[in-house]
């Protein structure tokens, strides 16, 4: 358990949330709510299961009801560039949203956070959007794995939200080979296109690399129940051809995925570390704060490794 509110909910009480489809796995109430506590925030983190074909209407009501912002998860991070009223430069950038702010328009005709306006309600609210996943995932990845990605030959796994994001964001890193692998082979080159147009000195190829590579990241969500194959055709791609793996799911925190590339004598890592970066990022477009990171850490780590 972490520490409680020191205030009770009341009237006053604003709120944030983590929209997924699923979603009861989400460790981001734990550590969001650890890190509202520790700023002293009259706010509330929730999690809400929300489909696709409700992604639009899921927004617009948390809009309307005056949430300050909300998190968006799996299947939701392409759907929702199109949902939002405003695309922040990492939004535009990187294709997808992770991450929704709630703005009002005040006298001025300047956009600002719903928190800004502690009185009177704006007339008019909008939704813009941002992505918090790119940088997250190169942190986490040179964290958890040590990987310095200039030059590497990087192989990922899916190609939605977070493997778009992922892809892009290698080449923007100056790997040296990105191979893309894509249960959708359409989705795949398209993103293969995009990445030669604007990074052209990266090689792309799609498919599975020959020979070794230095990283392997599942981008996708298989591997979130236990009864989910390989991300990866085994028959295709061995484990033992990746000197790192880094699975993007952390809840289990060792799925079979990381458990196969950690006996072919692979370094792995989860994806806690990303979740982590990317949700004290979101904090931050929220508060305007500072994100306690060290404390949303031990609140997410004890989450999902328990005491």
């Amino acid at each position: 358990m972490s520490e409680p509110f020191a205030q009770a909910i009341d009237a006053s009480t604003r709120y944030c949330a983590v929209f997924g489809h699923p979603i009861k796995h989400s460790a981001s109430p734990a550590m969001q709510n650890a890190g509202l506590i520790a700023l002293g925030l009259n706010w509330r983190y929730l999690a809400f299961e929300v489909r696709p074909e409700e992604l639009r209407e899921a927004l617009a009501g948390a809009k309307r009801m005056g949430f300050v912002g909300v998190n968006l998860t799996v299947p939701h991070k392409l759907l929702a560039v199109d949902m939002v009223d405003a695309l922040d430069e990492s939004g535009r950038l990187w294709g997808a949203v992770n991450t929704v702010r709630f703005e009002g328009r005040d006298k001025t005709g300047a956009w600002l956070p719903l928190p800004q306006f502690a009185d009177v309600a704006p007339e008019k609210v909008r939704a813009q959007g941002f992505n918090t996943d790119a940088e997250a995932i190169v942190r986490s990845l040179r964290e958890d794995l040590g990987a310095e990605l200039r030059g590497t030959r990087v192989l990922v796994l899916g190609a939605g939200g977070a493997g778009r994001v992922t892809a892009l964001k290698m080449a923007a890193e100056s790997v040296g080979e990105l191979f893309l692998v894509n249960r959708t082979h359409a989705k795949a080159a398209s993103l293969a296109a995009e990445i030669r147009q604007r990074h052209g000195m990266v090689r792309v190829s799609l498919g599975y690399p020959r020979g070794e590579v230095d990283l392997t990241i599942n981008a996708t969500s298989v591997g979130l129940r236990p009864d989910d194959p390989m991300p990866h055709d085994e028959k295709q791609f061995s484990l033992r051809q990746s000197r790192a793996v880094y699975d993007m799911i952390y809840r289990p925190a060792e799925t079979k995925f990381l458990v196969a590339a950690k006996a072919g004598g692979s370094r792995v890592a989860n994806g806690l570390g990303m979740l982590l970066y990317q949700g004290a990022k979101a904090l931050e477009i929220w508060t305007g704060q500072p994100a306690p990171v060290e404390i949303m850490r031990a609140a997410l780590t004890k989450n999902v490794y328990g005491d």
